[in-house]
Order: C-alpha cells, then sequence, then structure tokens
C-alpha cells in the first residue's frame, strides 16, 4: 500500500500577497496533482500561465461510442502542452482517465467531422492521422509539422472513412508483438512525445518542476 501523502499542507503565516493564490488552498492545503510552482494557485490562474507556453499542434479524437481512451488523449496533451484537444462525434466522454488534467486543458467540440475540418481549414491546420493502415508511412521516419493537428480514430476501427480521406497523411507507429494495434491512449501519447522530440529537444530534460 502506498501511504505517500500527495501535495502540501496548509501555507504558514504570512500568506502570498498574489491574486494568484487561492485562499482556501493557502488555508487547507493543496492536494492536487500539479507541480510544485503551482501549489495554492487558482484554476484559472495556472490555465492562464500555461496558455503562454502551450506548442502550437493540437489533438483529435473521434468519439462516436463513447471511447473509454480520450480520457487518457487529454490527460496526455496536458502532459506534452499541446493547445487543445478537439472531440469530433459525441460530445460527452468518460472524463475518468483524464485524472482531472482536463480542468487545465482547452477541449473542444465538433459535432461532425465536416464542422472539424472547417476549423481546421480556417486555422490552416493540416491534419496528421495516427493509424496503422496500409500505405501509411513509419512515424519514426517521417517529419511532422509544427503546426499541425494530430488525429485519432476511434479505438477498434480507428479512423473513419471521413476523416481518412481529409488527413494530409497517415502515420503508423512501429510495432513488434502479436497485437493488431495499441490503444488510441497509448498511441497519442507516443505520438505527441514524437511532436516534442522533433519540434522541442531543446527543452527536454528542462521542465518546469519548480
Amino acid at each position: 500500500m502506498d501511504d505517500r501523502i500527495i501535495g502540501v499542507g496548509p501555507h504558514p503565516e504570512p500568506w502570498p500577497d498574489d491574486d494568484r493564490y487561492d485562499p482556501e488552498l493557502l488555508e487547507h492545503g493543496d492536494r492536487r496533482n500539479v507541480l510544485d510552482r503551482y501549489r495554492y494557485w487558482t484554476r484559472e490562474a495556472i490555465v492562464a500561465d500555461l496558455d503562454t507556453r502551450r506548442f502550437p499542434f493540437h489533438v483529435a479524437i473521434e468519439n462516436w461510442e463513447h471511447d473509454f481512451n480520450i480520457g487518457t488523449v487529454v490527460r496526455n496533451a496536458n502532459a506534452f502542452q499541446a493547445a487543445a484537444v478537439h472531440i469530433v462525434g459525441k460530445r460527452r466522454w468518460n472524463r475518468r482517465g483524464a485524472m482531472v488534467t482536463d480542468r487545465y486543458q482547452h477541449v473542444f467540440h465538433h459535432q461532425s467531422i465536416d464542422e472539424f475540418l472547417a476549423w481546421s481549414t480556417h486555422e490552416r491546420l493540416p491534419i496528421i492521422g495516427i493509424d496503422n493502415l496500409p500505405g501509411s508511412r513509419a512515424i519514426e521516419r517521417t517529419p511532422i509539422p509544427e503546426r499541425c493537428v494530430l488525429a485519432f480514430g476511434q479505438e477498434g476501427p480507428g479512423l473513419s472513412e471521413p476523416l481518412r480521406g481529409a488527413v494530409d497523411v497517415v502515420l503508423s507507429i512501429a510495432q513488434f508483438g502479436s497485437t493488431r494495434s495499441i490503444n488510441a491512449g497509448v498511441a497519442s501519447g507516443i505520438a505527441m512525445h514524437h511532436w516534442v522530440a522533433t519540434h522541442r529537444l531543446d527543452q527536454i530534460g528542462d521542465q518546469p518542476s519548480t
């Protein structure tokens, strides 16, 4: 059994004179799963600070059958500082896997693929599909644009036919075992890390933990 206590207790007085701090957290302690630099900060202050540093890639995932991987995708997007997550299809999704990171991550809903494509066209963002389809290119050997949308399909069928026809390229993740595919949550983490390793290699090992 893990007896470690997450976070910090009440802040010693005098309290910081800074409107980024939450009086309730200062008084009772902060047990949230956030970086030390954000201890006692309000959610709004954390989001505002993250907004100054978010990377210029977006993440999209289709949600036609209430995919349980969406929470993990959102959590990964927060970890890798994606600009936003776009859920295409049903509005409702299982937030359990997000581990409350959706409070700090911009999450947008698009009712249809056409609506999502209209947004990406307006923003002039190429769509990079991630799937192990025939003819896909190896993600490990293919440059990813700095400004783009990494798109993932529904668990099981993968990218839908309409989205397959709209992506600029489909990239696959190398696998060496017996299973046919990995789930969308895992694939999203690999793809986002590949983006970071490609475009922010100078920042790896220098994350602001305090």
